[in-house]
């Protein structure tokens, strides 16, 4: 099971990177554990300045826009 993390204010590409990790996992049938970090003291921890960031177990893999479904599938 992977832990992935979407660093983002709830903006829509945010909301949009949600959806497509989610149904990227379901299409995989790979589980997955999702939060959504919000706090802006806490995206910057991660040390993302522009959002969304995806963190998969810990380490930041994607920063600023949505990414593509390919790079999501890589990363699954």
């Amino acid at each position: 099971m992977k832990n992935i993390k979407i660093l983002g204010t709830g903006c829509a590409n945010c909301r949009a990177t949600v959806a497509l990790v989610e149904t990227v996992a379901k299409g995989k049938g790979v589980e997955i554990t999702l939060e959504k970090v919000e706090s802006l003291p806490d995206i910057m921890s991660y040390g993302v300045l522009s959002t969304p960031g995806v963190v998969i177990d810990g380490q930041v893999v994607h920063a600023g826009g949505v990414p593509t479904r390919s790079k999501v599938e890589g990363w699954l």
